[in-house]
């Protein structure tokens, strides 16, 4: 049965000078305003489209390297993800990289370079981006306790 995952968004005035809102149904979090300065410019506060899709791929990664770990045999302890997605105003979104580090025993390295691509390449944000946006990874292993 199919999921469906809503966010409602109001704009008033033109792309540069105008403002929005934007909420998730499920209320996990408040309303938040975006604006085309904070789009263009990350140091001028606020959040973007592209901050929400780096989100929802950092979680969505998360998820999947999780469950592939678990399938393969091992047990995930910690997985810290961050998504980096590049906006390139007039021309769009060109990429989203994806940083892992993970705290997994028993794992070899070249298995976790193994899983850790197969969850960039089947996560469904990936997917969806896939053949679009230029989806980059770089993974690694946290031997500290």
């Amino acid at each position: 049965m199919a999921v469906i995952s809503r966010a409602d968004a109001v704009w008033e005035g033109d792309l540069t000078s105008g403002k929005g809102r934007v909420k998730v149904a499920s209320g996990t979090f408040n309303e938040f305003p975006v604006t085309w300065a904070s789009r263009a410019d990350r140091t001028k506060g606020g959040t973007s489209p592209e901050e929400l899709i780096a989100a929802a791929h950092a979680a969505c990664y998360s998820m999947a390297l999780s469950n592939g770990l678990k399938q393969a045999g091992y047990q995930p302890e910690r997985l810290n993800t961050t998504a980096e997605v590049e906006f390139v105003p007039g021309k769009g979104i060109a990429s989203s990289t994806i940083t892992v580090r993970g705290h997994i025993h028993g794992i070899e390295p070249g298995e976790f370079q193994k899983l850790a691509q197969a969850a960039k390449d089947g996560c469904p944000v990936s997917q969806a981006l896939k053949g679009n946006v230029e989806l980059n990874l770089r993974a690694e292993l946290d031997h500290t306790h």
